[in-house]
């Protein structure tokens, strides 16, 4: 096992930067996921550890070594992609022991069957080794090319989107397995996924980007409750927060929110640089339904949709302003289009966004732990 440290590392193709002076530390054993929609970066940061592409400046580091400008091989590292890359005319012991025959030496055979057999026991496939790939599941090829990389004892593990090719369902219990294994492995992963659900369930910590930057590296708890921007806000949940533009009126816990057709005291000392001009953003799970006539109704709306998601009920409401606001409720809940409702808000979940740089200024979950926002 080992850490892994990007130093300022960009990488340039023409006049497109694909990924801008990224500092980044991942710890030894850590479960890293890289996490953000398509162009982000993420990918391209995967290949310049894995040294499948040339860095236009910065340093990458394994351990204490700068591997920079080392070829792929000569860096100990394992990658398992989305495309598991099995050899079909090979049953799976040969497939998990290829990369063990291929080396120069070549281990002892007796050496290479004791260490399939442990590898294939620890991925549960024990009693598949003579199958060929096209004999198995999905899920169980997965495994097979997770062995392939785990056999070699390499220092960090690398794996590009491995699930995106299982249906829904597999992919949710695979996660469980990996993370199960990686408890047990314990060593260093990073993971590539523009997944938010995945880069939740696995990770010690989540490296989110865009645009080729890295915008926030905290826990899964840290870029839930505590986004670092309005991209964040929207991009890690199920669902995109609810923004509306307010104004801030008032001093310290006297401070009030208005805006949107909605109205509501925040109870909470805000910092003196907060602009009067905000955006405001708040989840879902922190929005209430209620009748419109009761007391400490924050604001008043119709209903425009509702849409039954499994345990969850999505509830779509145009406030006064036309501003729409989505809420999760209880599926045993019953609400019509049309109908008039009342809604309250969780003012201690409510973030407030500089509306000219994005940047969260007021974080509304004083509870949670302290991020990297970057």
């Amino acid at each position: 096992m080992a850490t892994v440290t990007f130093n300022q590392v960009s990488k340039v193709y023409g006049k497109v930067k694909a990924l801008d002076a990224l500092d980044l530390h991942v710890e030894d054993g850590e479960f890293i996921s890289l996490l953000g929609p398509s162009g982000s970066g993420k990918s391209t940061t995967l290949s310049l550890l894995a040294g499948l592409q040339d860095v236009s400046g910065g340093r990458v580091l394994i351990g204490d070594h700068d591997v920079t400008d080392l070829p792929p091989e000569a860096r100990d590292l394992a990658l398992v992609f989305q495309n598991y890359a099995l050899y079909p005319h090979m049953t799976l012991f040969e497939n998990i022991a290829f990369p063990l025959k291929a080396r120069s030496p070549r281990p002892a055979r007796a050496e290479i069957e004791q260490r399939v057999f442990e590898t294939a026991e620890t991925l549960g496939l024990a009693s598949l080794l003579e199958r060929y790939p096209k004999e198995i599941s999905g899920g169980q090829q997965q495994r097979v090319a997770l062995g392939r990389a785990m056999i070699r004892n390499p220092r960090v593990f690398l794996l590009d989107e491995p699930l995106s090719n299982l249906d829904a369902r597999l992919r949710i219990r695979m996660r469980r397995d990996l993370k199960a294994l990686h408890a047990k492995i314990k060593s260093t992963v990073v993971y590539v996924t523009h997944d938010q659900s995945e880069a939740m369930t696995l990770s010690d910590r989540i490296a989110v980007f865009n645009e080729g930057r890295l915008q926030q590296l905290g826990t899964p708890e840290d870029v839930y409750y505590r986004p670092a921007n309005r991209f964040i806000a929207n991009f890690v949940g199920d669902r995109e927060a609810n923004m509306f533009s307010a104004t801030v009126r008032g001093e310290g816990l006297q401070s009030r929110l208005e805006g949107a057709g909605i109205a509501l005291d925040l109870n909470r000392c805000l910092p003196p640089e907060l602009p009067r001009d905000v955006l405001a953003g708040v989840r879902a799970e922190s929005v209430s339904i209620c009748d419109p006539s009761a007391t400490g109704v924050h604001a008043i709306g119709r209903v425009t949709d509702v849409e039954l998601v499994g345990a969850d009920l999505f509830v779509f409401v145009a406030t006064e302003t036309g501003t729409e606001i989505c809420v999760r409720r209880d599926p045993r809940e019953r609400n019509r289009p049309d109908q008039t409702v009342g809604l309250t808000l969780n003012a201690g979940d409510i973030h407030l966004f500089d509306p000219v740089t994005d940047r969260c200024v007021s974080f509304g979950d004083a509870g949670a732990s302290n991020s990297s926002n970057l």
